[in-house]
């Protein structure tokens, strides 16, 4: 068996940020809309009457300040309220493998070595474009990278069980080195006119490159990693392909992005912090000695409690990165991005943990030590 480590990450952050107040606007003038045009059903009691939202409202709820997203023209329209991104060709790059390959650039020129080097890509993200061809594969072609390449979903866990699955493959000597991506563009499955989740998810894509311990010149060993699947209908999406044999429910709210906010905080939280501190202690790691956190970007109340339980006091902003108030939730990437932007400080030896929490319910710890 070959120990494995991350060798490299890099980012692709798209163009137009969306802040609070620009989202709020737009919601609120929905809003307006929609009670003006039900004014009578609303009075007789058979409507109910939405509720303006506030960016004061949504930082407290959430710790976000503002999202990067792909397109923003739909996103300020209150008649669309949805991104507006063209449908391309069959023979050009789609939008989501583009992103993935502008953060696998990044990160292979961190790496310093030729993407030739690299003999599997796995697209690991919380929603794919089209079930195929695999996105991977075409990540996979645009690099110019032999080898075999696949998707894998496991939504807000997917970079964790990435990496997980990369450092098994390098393990086991089926793989030199494995390019993983988490193309997330989040925007196209959020309901924008709903006023608890309307202002959660960004867009963005990630890379991490995991080598074999032997070919590494620096980077990070992978101590340890660990995954946890638990039922939970709390954060949901029914759209699919079988929505198309049953076209009367296409429209419904859950074909978006849905969930039970203060269920999934409280059946959370302890999981997660549970699952961090018995797998530091099976790896004879004292969860109180991590230099740093980089969580799942899913809300600041979730991770400072989880960082408070894991750490036994209340973490400092370096120890428990937080960088959903500038990207807000991006999914499967945003443990990724505050990993690749709060690492430079580590000295050789020095251990933190990349930890995922989302949709499924599903976990993953990641333990590193700088090399």
């Amino acid at each position: 068996m070959t120990d494995a480590v991350i060798a490299a990450t890099g980012l692709y952050t798209p163009p137009h940020s969306l802040s609070n107040a620009e989202l709020v606007e737009t919601f609120n003038a929905y809003v307006e809309r929609f009670n003006a045009a039900n004014a009578e059903a609303i009075a007789a009691g058979e409507v109910v009457a939405l509720q303006p939202s506030s960016p004061e409202f949504i930082e407290k709820a959430s710790g976000i300040k503002a999202r990067f997203v792909i397109d923003k023209t739909g996103l300020v329209d209150p008649e669309r309220m949805a991104p507006n991104i063209p449908e391309r060709s069959n023979d050009e790059l789609s939008v989501l493998a583009e992103i993935a390959v502008e953060a696998a650039r990044e990160a292979i020129a961190a790496w310093g070595k030729d993407a030739s080097r690299i003999d599997a890509v796995i697209c690991a993200a919380s929603n794919m474009q089209r079930a195929y061809p695999a996105m991977a594969i075409e990540v996979q072609q645009a690099l110019g990278i032999d080898g075999f390449a696949f998707d894998m979903n496991v939504a807000c866990s997917s970079a964790t069980f990435g990496i997980k699955t990369a450092a098994d493959f390098v393990a086991s000597g089926s793989a030199r080195a494995v390019l993983m991506v988490n193309p997330e563009i989040c925007s196209g499955h959020l309901n924008f006119r709903d006023r608890d989740s309307h202002f959660i998810f960004g867009d963005v894509a990630t890379a991490v490159i995991v080598e074999r311990a032997e070919d590494a010149a620096g980077g990070w060993d992978i101590l340890g990693t660990r995954l946890k699947t638990r039922f939970s209908n709390n954060i949901r999406n029914n759209f699919g392909f079988l929505n198309r044999a049953a076209p009367e429910g296409i429209g419904a709210t859950d074909k978006l992005f849905v969930q039970e906010g203060r269920k999934v905080f409280r059946e959370v939280v302890p999981m997660v912090s549970e699952m961090i501190v018995e797998h530091a202690s099976d790896l004879g790691l004292d969860p109180h000695g991590l230099k740093r956190l980089w969580l799942h970007q899913a809300n600041i109340n979730m991770n400072e409690l989880i960082g408070k339980r894991v750490l036994g006091r209340e973490p400092t902003a370096a120890e428990n990165v937080i960088i959903l108030d500038e990207y807000a939730n991006t999914s499967s990437a945003g443990s990724i991005i505050a990993f690749h932007k709060a690492n430079d400080d580590f000295a050789a030896g020095e251990t933190g943990l990349i930890c995922s929490f989302g949709a499924g319910y599903s976990a993953g710890t990641v333990f590193v030590r700088k090399r």
